[in-house]
This record gives C-alpha cells, sequence and structure tokens, in this order.
C-alpha cells in the first residue's frame, strides 16, 4: 500500500513525465566526483583517474565515473576529489556563490556541498559549515579538512541559536534540508519500505522551521537557496509556498540554471531522466531586513614564547611560510581566517576555525594533520614523492613507517601525484607514519578500485 501511494504521488508530480520515470526505476543509480580546484586541476587529474568520464550537467568541475570504492583512492584521500551524487552539485551552481563572499552552509554534514562551496570561494571570504548532529559535524568537520579549506567556520549548533545570532550577517545561505529522500531511492533500495506519507509531512515541518531561522542570516539584497533530495511536493513546492507567505521580505527568483524540470516558473526539478538522482532547487533574494549589527572577533596575537616557538618550528618545516592571523587556544595553534569578516565566536558552539597547524606538547609542538592538508607540497621543506599506482602509497595510508634514505631528519609530507597526503618524520633514514589511525586503509588489496 505505501508504494500504492508513492507512485499515485510520483504520478501526479510528473504529468506527462511519468513513463519517462518509471523507465528509470530499475536502472542503477549515477555516480560522479567533483573536482577539488582548491588542490588540483581537472585538466592534471582527469588523466590519472581512467574511470572518469564525461562532464556532469550540474558543475563545471562533475565528473561521471563507473567505479566502487573511491573513498579509498589515495587521490580522494588526498583531497584530490570528492565523491558527491550529480544532481547534488545543483544547490552550489544555484548559490552563485562569488569570490569574497560570507556564505552559510547551515545543513552541511557531511560536506559535499560545503566543499564544493569552499572551491567556488577560491581562499577568498568566508564558510561557515553548521551541522546540529554532534557526530555527523565531526563527518563535516573531516572533509573540510581533507579538502584542504583554509576560510572556514564549522559549527555544532541548532539553526535558531546560529541565525540569531548572526542575524544579517550572510550574503549567501544554503538550506540543504533533511527530507524524506524520495530522490536517492535508487541508491538505497531499502529506504523505499521506510517511506510513508506521514514522514514526508513531519519532513515538511521540520524544514518549515530551518527555512525560518535561516532567514535571518540572510543580509539584506542575499540569496538563499533551499535544496532537497525529496520528489515530495510538501516538501518541495508546499514548503516553498508556506515560506514565502510568512516572509514577505524574500522573493522566488530565477535559479540560473539551465537543467532539470522547472517547476513554480523559477524553482527546478531534477529526475533519473535528466542525468542526476532527485533533488529539489529554489532560489530567493531578501529584499528587506536588518544588517548585521554584531560584534565582530576580536583577534590576540600569542604571547612572546608562544609566537618563538610557533615561529622556529614553521621555519623547521615549511618554505616562505605566510598565514593569516595565528591563534592560540587551550595549547591548539590555529591560522584563522581572514579576522576582519569573522564575527565574534564567543559562546558559540565552534569545532574548528580555520586551520590547526599544531598542538603544544610540553616543550614542542606537534604537526597537526590539516596542515598538510592546506598547504601545497612545494610550501614543505622535505617531502616524499608518491604515486597513486605505487605499492610505498599504500603503505604509507595503511600507517606504516617508510624507508626515506633521501630526506634529512625531520617533519616532512607524503605527497601523492603533486597533492599533499600527510605527515611524516624522519629519523635515521625511517619515516615515522603520522598519517591520522581513523583514516588508514588497512591493506593494498582494500585500494585496488576496479577501472584504476
Amino acid at each position: 500500500m505505501k508504494m500504492d501511494d508513492y507512485f499515485a504521488r510520483m504520478k501526479n508530480v510528473l504529468g506527462d513525465n511519468y513513463d519517462r520515470f518509471l523507465e528509470t526505476v530499475d536502472k542503477p543509480p549515477y555516480r560522479a566526483i567533483r573536482v577539488n580546484t582548491l588542490k588540483i586541476q581537472p585538466e592534471e587529474l582527469l588523466p590519472l583517474l581512467t574511470f572518469a568520464g564525461e562532464q556532469v550537467p550540474f558543475a563545471p568541475d562533475g565528473y561521471y565515473v563507473n567505479a566502487d570504492k573511491l573513498g579509498k583512492h589515495p587521490l580522494h584521500h588526498a583531497g584530490a576529489f570528492y565523491v558527491q551524487e550529480p544532481s547534488a552539485m545543483s544547490a552550489v551552481t544555484a548559490l552563485d556563490v562569488q569570490p569574497g563572499d560570507k556564505v552559510l552552509d547551515i545543513c552541511a554534514a557531511p560536506g559535499g556541498k560545503s566543499t564544493q562551496i569552499a572551491s567556488r570561494l577560491s581562499g577568498t571570504g568566508l564558510l561557515w559549515a553548521n551541522e546540529v548532529v554532534r557526530p555527523r559535524a565531526h563527518i563535516l568537520l573531516s572533509n573540510i579538512e581533507r579538502m584542504g579549506v583554509k576560510n572556514a567556520v564549522v559549527s555544532n549548533m541548532t539553526p535558531d541559536n546560529l541565525c540569531g545570532r548572526l542575524e544579517g550577517f550572510f550574503d549567501r545561505v544554503l538550506v540543504d534540508a533533511p527530507c524524506s529522500g524520495e530522490g536517492m531511492f535508487r541508491k538505497d533500495k531499502e529506504a523505499i519500505f521506510e517511506w510513508s506519507v506521514e514522514h514526508s509531512l513531519a519532513c515538511s515541518e521540520r524544514q518549515r522551521a530551518i527555512l525560518d531561522s535561516a532567514a535571518a542570516a540572510v543580509k539584506p539584497g542575499g540569496y538563499m537557496v533551499y535544496s532537497t533530495c525529496t520528489f515530495s511536493e510538501d516538501e518541495n513546492e508546499g514548503t516553498v509556498r508556506h515560506f514565502l507567505s510568512q516572509h514577505p521580505e524574500f522573493e522566488l527568483v530565477d535559479t540560473g540554471c539551465r537543467f532539470g524540470v522547472p517547476t513554480m516558473d523559477k524553482a527546478l526539478r531534477i529526475y533519473p531522466f535528466n542525468g542526476g538522482e532527485g533533488h529539489f532547487v529554489a532560489k530567493f533574494k531578501k529584499l528587506r531586513g536588518k544588517p548585521y549589527k554584531g560584534a565582530m572577533y576580536t583577534y590576540i596575537e600569542p604571547d612572546a614564547d608562544e609566537r618563538r616557538m610557533i615561529d622556529e618550528f614553521i621555519t623547521d618545516i615549511l618554505r616562505n611560510p605566510s598565514f593569516r592571523h595565528i591563534h592560540v587556544i587551550d595549547d591548539r595553534i590555529l591560522d584563522l581566517p581572514d579576522t576582519e569578516l569573522l564575527p565574534d565566536l564567543d559562546g558559540m558552539n565552534i569545532l574548528r576555525a580555520g586551520v590547526k597547524l599544531g598542538d603544544f606538547k610540553k616543550n614542542r609542538i606537534e604537526p597537526h594533520h590539516n596542515l598538510a592538508t592546506s598547504l601545497t607540497p612545494y610550501e614543505f621543506k622535505r617531502r616524499l614523492i608518491l604515486s597513486y599506482e605505487e605499492n610505498l602509497t599504500a603503505r604509507y595510508i595503511s600507517g606504516e613507517e617508510l624507508e626515506v634514505d633521501t630526506w634529512i631528519n625531520g617533519w616532512g609530507v607524503a605527497v601523492v601525484n603533486g597533492v599533499t597526503l600527510g605527515l611524516g618524520k624522519a629519523v635515521n633514514g625511517h619515516l615515522k607514519n603520522k598519517y591520522p589511525k581513523g583514516l588508514r586503509t588497512l591493506a593494498w588489496k582494500d585500494l585496488q578500485i576496479e577501472g584504476l
């Protein structure tokens, strides 16, 4: 009976396109990657990935792939690409992020859209990525770190608390709302049996509450994009209509995208017959409202002893080091985003602001993995040059100690095909592997990818 309800609703939504939709139901889902242009360009990466195919229509850096287990690929470990469902890239394309923007991704985990925003910002402006569920917020942070994003704040807050603090602050806000997931049924066959009309209606109520909160964070003249991965009219057009009825300070505007199926004149839907799984995207402009009146971040320099140790540590590892605003908190050494763009963080649940460079450990500094992921290989004095095809690369990712006769003793970085992978410390010809234990892949056979 559930499935009868579902397909009846789909027939009502699709009209003349219903038969086209039925033809896709039992076909395999689309797979794609998005090139991380913070670390590598498509023309450099794609020749290394024999499983990558045509460009997706939803984003300039997205490509269809025909391979499994891509999360185990060494270049994925290095943050050269993000595995992302192709139509999911459409929301950030519609958001139309500009260099220098302050952008909020309010439901950000696991980080696909946040890292796509970061690529669009190209190191300028500010990305604020928030996730209310704490374990998912840590996954978000891990992906922000892996992709080498320097100008981000990662928070674990409810939308109403966050947006109440940051009223009128952001140029652009993305609300990729939790939904019933109808558009992902081809990827998760079991999920269809958990679907119900009641669950979809409950999702729409939650989406309305999130949008109400997010609206406050948009500055006058700014934009907000609402997206879901469901086909439900209640969660898509119904949520949009309800939002506009409650927020006359916003208007629905064209997404600027020419893919998918238009709806409500200016919003769009994406179906499997459009080249991706299910997605809905609507874009709003804020016509009037209150600009941000809150305090900005007050930067405090490290004390003289801390600064001396930090400078010695950095100059030992790096060539021509350049950081924005080095900050010390509870023995953690951070390089903050541009502080003129950073609001006051006091009392907010922040997992990370900027890049974690390292930790004070008694009379020394232990570098953090984030130091490696945030910099290019050429910024390090000592480098272990690897290729994704080499057994040595798999041994590094698995956490093994390696022989490195050519290294001078000290900290350095492992590099795979021109992209930083992680840290190690050379001592008498041996590299003590500092690749984080939680990221390690245990065996070379696990890295064997069809089409590699």
